[in-house]
Formats: C-alpha cells, structure tokens, sequence
C-alpha cells in the first residue's frame, strides 16, 4: 500500500491508482488543490504494484548525455504564431495522427480545469496547443494509452517530466510504438489558485477561450488573454498578472516541485520547451515570432524530429540550459510560501493580489532609484 509521509514525496502522477487492481485508490485534492492518493484500507489487496509503478524513489540515469539539441521554428508562419513558442508540438502531433496515431497532452475542459485526455485527429489537436499553467489531471490517460500501445497503434505521448515519468512507472515495459515528449518545467503551480483566477478575475464574464502565452505583445512580453462571447474579457502581459507572478515566483508550487527528481533526463524521447535567451548564440535565428528548444534523448525522438517540416538550428545544450535553469534544477520553497497559503485559505484569492500589490515604500523606493539614475545620467 503506498503511503507518503511527506507531500513531497508525491508528485500527484496518478500511476499508483490508475494500476491498482483492486481500485481502491483514488485521487483526492488537498487544501492547496493538489492531488493526492488516498487508499480504501478496507479493499487493499496488498500486491504492493502501487509502490512498484510510483517514479519518485526510482534511481533515474541523469548522466545521459543528449543525443542533440536544437533551436526549432515551424516552416509554416502560422503555426509558430498560434504557438507557445516555436511551433514543434503540432507538427510533432500531426506527423502521428497522420500515421493513424494517437496523441495524448493536456488541454482545458469546459470548466476550464487543466485535464488530460487523447486526439485521434487533426480537429482534436489543436485542444492540446498552447501552454497551461496549472497541474493538469491525468486521469484515466495511463490506462488508454496503454490499450493504444497493445492494440499496435503509435502514440505520443506529452507531459510534464514527472507524469512521463508515471507513465514509463505504469507501463513498466518499453513499447517500441510510444514517442514521448516531456515539456522543460518550471513547476507544477495550484489547480485550485488557477479556478479561482478565473472567477476573481471575471466575474460574472463567461470564457469561451483561453491563452495563456498569446503572442499579441510578442513572444518574449507573452499575455494572458481570455475571451468571451462577444470578445476578449481579459488581456495582460503575463508578468504582471498577480497568478503568474505567484508562479514564477514559485509561491504556488506542488511541494514536491521543490526537489523534484525528474529534472535533467527522465525517459522521454524528446524535451521541448522555449529557447530563452538564444538570440545570444544564433541572432540569425531566433525572432520574436517564437523559437522552441529541442533536445533528443534517443534515436526514436532523432527520426521524429527529422520528419516534420521545420527549421533547426544546431546548439550547445548549455546554451538550452542557460535560459533555462529548471531544466536541471529546482528552486527551494520560498520562505513565504506558508504565508501566501495562509492568508489564501482565510481570504481567498484576493490575499494573492493584495500580496503583489505595491507598498508605499516600494513605490518609493522605485522613485528614489529613478531620480538617483536621472541625476547620474
């Protein structure tokens, strides 16, 4: 029977109750809004398969050096544009549908949740494009994906580093038909903050569509635009809206986030993610529009990437890493992250914008530093 007795020692993949034969594990929210297993005793057969298929104690070979690295642009212009960044997960999502796949990613439901679910075509793709800050709910996907696999179909599979990391757990066996690509993450931020962003922030607005990485302002000043029947609700450029600041602040993390064990290599074929900082190595090369960052990992992910139209750049992986650092690394719980919680809990999620709102003394202090530069200069 699988018991944590810490909550960072879970990493809320859900593999232990998707494979419990007895199904007595289910996965409940905390008050943060994390997911967690919580096991009926009672039904508990005690085949221990829980505890084998769980990645989070599992020794992971860190040390294997990438196959290569690239900076990455979709050919097509419109395909990079609607993207997070250089446009690569469609065109790796198409190459497998067309070959009568199946793709898995996360998309948002019609509560806007962040879930997990699969595409059989072209039309139930674009569902899973764009970034989505918030834990997403893998729900039954370990358990379809492998009917997938046996039935003999190809399926790619996308995620987070630890729900790869579940799902190699889950499958316990390697499937010579499953690509899988993980995303480089920051950290898991709260399902529950998420919801309540959305009804703090509109009200009594209904949302039809969300981005959160809309290149309206380009792809490095990315906004959170939301839209609604009759246009958009909501626009900001994402580095001043207070969930996203309490995100890559690391104020909202799941706990284990905090010394996650799946940085660096952790089985996927392929890692994506958004070249920050490139054009200091390959001005000729990264723009504005959106440029990805793609390391390989095996020869699987090498013919993968050589199949879709797109244009890559070869790299150094320390220049992947560079603007990149939790690819490799986590950042500790901030001192505060108790607090922000606390406070969340009594107040809601108007504690959160009264957190990131300015003081006088950081007002003043920002006017100070102002004039100072202004009578240097």
């Amino acid at each position: 029977m699988i018991q944590h007795e810490e909550k960072g020692q879970c990493c809320g993949c859900t593999a232990c109750a998707e494979v419990c034969p007895a199904h007595c594990i289910s996965m409940s929210s905390d008050q943060e809004g994390f997911l967690y297993p919580a096991t009926d005793t009672s039904r508990c057969l005690d085949c221990g398969l829980c505890e084998k298929v769980c990645p989070m104690d599992k020794p992971l070979d860190l040390g294997k050096e990438p196959l290569a690295c690239y900076g990455a642009q979709a050919i097509d212009q419109d395909t990079r544009s609607h993207s997070s960044s250089g446009g690569i997960f469609p065109l790796l999502a198409r190459e497998v549908i067309r070959d009568h796949g199946v793709v898995f990613g996360a998309r948002f439901d019609k509560d806007f949740k962040v879930i997990h679910s699969y595409a059989e075509d072209e039309h139930g793709l674009t569902a899973f494009y764009g970034s989505k800050y918030a834990q997403s709910d893998i729900g039954n996907c370990y358990t379809e994906a492998e009917t997938f696999l046996k039935n003999g179909r190809e399926v790619l599979f996308s995620g987070t580093p630890c729900q790869i990391a579940g799902l190699n757990g889950y499958l316990r066996k390697e499937y010579p038909n499953l690509h899988t690509v993980s995303v480089v993450c920051h950290g898991a931020p709260s399902p529950l903050i998420w919801h309540d962003f959305l009804s703090y922030t509109l009200k009594k607005g209904k949302a039809t569509a969300i981005n959160m990485r809309s290149k309206v302002g380009g792809w490095r000043d990315y906004h959170l635009e939301i839209t609604g029947p009759s246009g958009i609700l909501y626009d900001k450029k994402a580095a001043t809206v207070s969930y996203m600041k309490a995100f890559l602040s690391d104020l909202t993390l799941r706990p284990s986030c905090y010394s996650c064990p799946f940085r660096g290599n952790h089985g996927s074929d392929l890692i994506l993610g958004d070249f920050w900082g490139g054009e200091a190595f390959h001005p000729d090369f990264v723009d504005d529009l959106g440029t990805s960052v793609v390391i390989v990992y095996s020869e699987q992910g090498l013919r993968l990437i050589n199949s879709i139209d797109c244009s890559l750049q070869p790299t150094r992986y320390e220049y992947a890493i560079r603007g990149n650092p939790s690819m490799v690394h986590s950042n500790p719980a901030p001192t505060k992250r108790s607090q922000v919680f606390e406070n969340y809990r009594k107040r809601g999620y108007a504690s959160l914008e009264r957190f990131f709102k300015p003081t006088f003394k950081s007002v003043l202090r920002s006017y100070l530093k102002r004039f100072k530069t202004y009578l240097i200069g």
